[in-house]
């Protein structure tokens, strides 16, 4: 069977065969048309675990459980933004909420390179957090992994550990391809972080959606395995996978530690225009060829930004289009992107300012 690296740097382009290889489904045009945030108009979630049950959740109006978490390795950009885009929608949508800034999950597997320390882990959870809480994410969403699951801490630590038991050496190395013992440990925590909430300390059996990345389909397909083998009354973990905002350089992944490849959040305006101005693009040669023949926004890493980030989809149509005709050149497409980006960009980093307080005290465990 083939592997999945959910710690790497490389991009999937083959979804069909990632599909077929792990049994991913694919997410329904009726279920996009459906559910009205751009993130499925756009086509940008593909493929679902047992969505269906969380989907009649939403339409009765029922609760369900929205799982969701980043791991505190670096500074985030905006390839994570439609990981919190996504919670904010579900949010929306009558969930019980459980955001974890998994700083434990950063220390333990990531290399001493990018997280030496615990110290370091949680100085970058501050960073992440508050760029979280400007986004939208409440202090009643969060919880720090440290500090455990804030309605019982205590019950969290110990279903981490019960966990363990519940997977073999041999089923690890098989779906991974090693036995890292940090990778392990953490990993154990994620399961517990999408599992935990339906016990009956906390909200109770009721269906739970975690959205991921295609290449964080492993973690997926063991934390149901496990769901499966415990001595609780649960419903199994669903997922929902989106397109990953892929690097701005041709055929990278946005990568904390590749950062020519991705506008970070905390980047100066300078450094962003930069970025976007030395993107990867779909046009021509020329200019005359392109006037001609037109550019290609499939592979245009400028439009992937927009089509990502960009909140009017009738706006954005027209410049795909325009893009696609030949009417826009590349330096008018990077020149819309700057324009866009950097006022968005100046606006989200005064209100992270505001929150940078209220991130430490959550951290540290004083709020």
């Amino acid at each position: 069977m083939a592997r999945i690296d959910p710690w790497g740097s490389g991009q999937i382009t083959d979804y069909e065969h990632v599909f077929k290889e792990f049994g991913l489904k694919p997410f329904p045009e009726k279920w996009s048309s459906s559910l009205k945030h751009y993130l499925f108009e756009r086509n940008i979630v593909v493929a679902h675990r047992d969505f269906d049950l969380v989907f009649q959740k939403i339409k009765t109006k029922k609760p369900f459980v929205n799982m969701t978490g980043i791991a505190s390795s670096g500074q985030l950009h905006l390839g994570h933004k439609a990981d919190l885009d996504l919670f904010f929608f579900f949010k929306k949508s009558g969930a019980r909420n459980y955001f974890s800034v998994s700083d434990l999950d950063a220390y333990l597997s990531r290399p001493d390179s990018s997280v030496p320390s615990i110290k370091k882990a949680k100085q970058n959870a501050v960073d992440n957090l508050a760029h979280a809480l400007a986004l939208g994410l409440t202090e009643k969403d969060v919880y720090v992994q440290s500090q455990g699951s804030r309605k019982n801490p205590r019950r969290y630590f110990e279903f981490s550990l019960e966990l363990s038991k519940k997977i073999t050496k041999n089923t690890f190395e098989a779906v991974y391809g090693h036995v890292d013992l940090g990778k392990v440990a953490a990993n154990f925590l994620q399961y517990a972080d999408i599992i935990h909430p339906q016990l009956e300390e906390f909200e109770g059996k009721m269906p739970s959606v975690t959205g991921i990345g295609i290449e964080q389909d492993p973690h997926a397909r063991l934390t149901r395995d496990v769901a499966r083998r415990l001595p609780y009354d649960l419903e199994v973990p669903s997922f929902i996978y989106f397109q990953h905002q892929s690097g701005l350089r041709e055929g990278s992944k946005m990568s904390s530690s590749l950062p020519e490849t991705a506008v970070f959040l905390n980047d100066s305006a300078k450094d962003a225009e930069r970025k976007i101005r030395n993107a990867f693009t779909g046009g021509r040669p020329t200019a005359e060829e392109q006037k001609k023949l037109g550019g290609n926004p499939e592979i245009c890493k400028v439009c992937e930004l927009l089509r990502f980030h960009f909140p009017d989809s009738k706006k954005l149509g027209k410049h795909i289009e325009d893009y696609r005709s030949g009417k826009i050149l590349d330096r008018e497409n990077k020149q819309f992107a700057v324009d866009f980006m950097l006022p968005w960009l100046e606006k989200h980093q005064e209100k992270a300012k505001e929150k940078r307080e209220l991130a430490e005290q959550i951290v540290s465990g004083q709020n």
